[in-house]
């Protein structure tokens, strides 16, 4: 009898009645979605990925919902304690245990200051956008692993230096055309 190969679309989720599903919340933090060569990749990264992962998640009983929050004041990023440019969130979790940043032309030129940015660390390599395959695993470990509670809930928070230079910076910049590019 030959293997069948044929796709996994003939199966059905079968429905548990009296289940609801279990929430799964990712949260895309960012500075600029016109200029920014970093935080554009990493959203049309993200989405991509979460377009894959949505059917999977969907099968293991979750529901995704997807947020966007550009982190327009010193205000907003103090009160979603936003730590660098671009960050993403499953379930209040930075799916990044540290974060590491490099200069960044685009947001500089945006505040007219030197601005660093997040970089993602994944298998040994330096990438200003996230692969693929670091986001996807990145959330299913924080849907299906067991790391604690959000990694900044309990931490006194303040405005890291870089956030600060880039809010100053453009509070400061007078003629700033955010819609030219930059890099």
């Amino acid at each position: 009898m030959p293997l069948d190969l044929s796709p996994l679309k003939k199966y059905q989720t079968a429905k548990v009645e009296g289940r609801k599903p279990k929430p799964v919340l990712v949260e895309y933090l960012y500075l600029d979605l016109q200029v920014c060569d970093r935080c554009i990749g990493t959203e049309q990264v993200l989405e991509e990925v979460l377009t894959k992962l949505t059917p999977v998640l969907q099968l293991a009983g979750y529901t995704l919902e997807y947020r966007k929050t550009k982190m327009e004041t010193p205000e907003l990023a103090q009160e979603y304690r936003f730590e660098s440019s671009p960050t993403v969130r499953v379930n209040g979790q930075d799916i990044c245990l540290n974060v590491q940043e490099n200069p960044c032309d685009c947001c500089s030129d945006i505040s007219g200051s030197i601005v660093d940015c997040r970089i993602f660390e994944y298998e040994g390599q330096s990438y200003e956008v996230p692969p693929q395959e670091m986001l996807a695993e990145a959330i299913l470990k924080v849907v299906f692993g067991s790391r604690g509670a959000p990694c900044c809930a309990e931490n006194e928070y303040t405005l890291p230096k870089n956030l600060s230079v880039f809010y100053n910076g453009k509070s400061n910049k007078s003629g700033c055309d955010y819609a030219s590019s930059c890099c």
